[in-house]
């Protein structure tokens, strides 16, 4: 018997007192899916729907400049979560704004400053990197300069990576992981990345191309691939290819007993395109991102954030890393959250969470 066909079974069978059956015959529900395939999910797909809609209240709360607390959910007010939206979260709006829609949009520039804002993830790295060389460009950036300011920021104890995921160093010789990075991207430069993925004929193709670079894995490719795509170097959408971090892996494990041979790209796009009957099963109203619905991408994201979310409301159910508590902590704070996407987007925030400056409002209508 399948673990298909043994799921089935207990779903199936006659009232039993064992502990072991009840809950598969109570719990785990069938989806069959266009095509005949079945999902068998657990309640922690349910959840999958709920914490959406919270998390994206919560961030429409907090861009509406309501006061805190933004949730009646005490795991999400005192926890942190990215946003239900990738290009949501505060890193991604910085990247978008102030690195991308800011300087030269030519293929090299845009490029290479998004590569190296993302190598590193920390707007407080950028900043420093930009009020200790001047203007960040391809044409004259020095290599050895940008190096010697980060290796004082380290010596002063400041961080240059962000926390938000490990960056293995690639192997070009220097002691310093930060300067292997830096010889990593004027690597990719001198190797023709950028007129590579301006001319690539998908995101999976980029993707791949990255995929090639040293340190670069799956993980990692994928991510530069969608910052890469918010910039006007490339215009794919993002329904067009996913890949499933380890965090994602982890919530499908936690949301389906069973995914009946598919892989897990195709239970993010699966999951994507269910999104409105899903909630609607649930009486839920999820607020879109002022109507972008969710995107491959976020549904990864998601996955990502429900196995948090599954270790405090859910500890019954175990993922591959075996973590079973939250590491970071919330500390709510009001202030202002200017909101701007990618012209090609289409996406009109209020009025009240457009960005101030007149320059970007300039830099929108010319790239829209």
């Amino acid at each position: 018997m399948t673990s298909f066909d043994a799921a089935t079974a207990l779903a199936t069978q006659p009232h039993s007192p064992s502990p072991r059956v009840r809950p598969a015959k109570e719990t785990h529900r069938k989806i069959r899916l266009p095509g005949g395939r079945i999902l068998v999910a657990t309640p922690v797909f349910d959840t999958y729907w709920r914490f959406a809609c919270k998390r994206q209240d919560t961030f429409m709360r907090r861009v509406n400049g309501e006061a805190p607390p933004w949730s009646d959910d005490p795991v999400i007010s005192g926890h942190r979560f990215t946003n239900a939206y990738r290009a949501s979260d505060r890193v991604s709006q910085y990247l978008i704004r102030n690195v991308q829609y800011a300087g030269e949009q030519t293929a090299g520039e845009l490029f290479f400053r998004t590569i190296l804002f993302k190598l590193f993830n920390r707007i407080e790295t950028w900043e420093h990197l930009v009020s200790s060389v001047g203007e960040i460009r391809a044409a004259d950036f020095s290599r050895s300069r940008a190096a010697m300011v980060l290796d004082r920021l380290m010596k002063a104890g400041e961080t240059v990576y962000s926390a938000a995921y490990i960056m293995p160093s690639p192997a070009f010789g220097a002691a310093r992981k930060h300067s292997n990075h830096l010889k990593l991207l004027d690597h990719m430069m001198l190797d023709g990345a950028p007129q590579k993925v301006a001319g690539a004929p998908s995101m999976e193709a980029v993707f791949k191309l990255l995929r090639g670079y040293p340190s670069l894995g799956d993980f990692l490719a994928f991510q530069l691939t969608i910052d890469l795509n918010y910039s006007a170097l490339t215009n794919f959408s993002e329904m067009d290819f996913v890949v499933a971090g380890p965090g994602a892996r982890d919530g499908i494990k936690k949301c389906f007993a069973e995914t009946d041979g598919l892989t897990e790209a195709d239970v993010i796009r699966a999951v994507a395109d269910m999104a409105e009957p899903e909630c609607e099963r649930q009486g839920l109203s999820f607020k879109t991102l002022w109507g972008r619905p969710l995107q491959l991408i976020d549904c990864q994201n998601l996955f990502c954030e429900v196995d948090k979310y599954a270790r405090v409301m859910h500890p019954e159910a175990s993922g591959a890393s075996g973590r079973t508590r939250i590491k970071q902590r919330f500390v709510a704070v009001k202030r202002p959250m200017p909101q701007w996407y990618p012209p090609k987007w289409n996406v009109h925030p209020p009025a009240s969470s457009a960005p101030a400056t007149a320059p970007e409002q300039a830099r929108s209508r010319k790239l829209a």
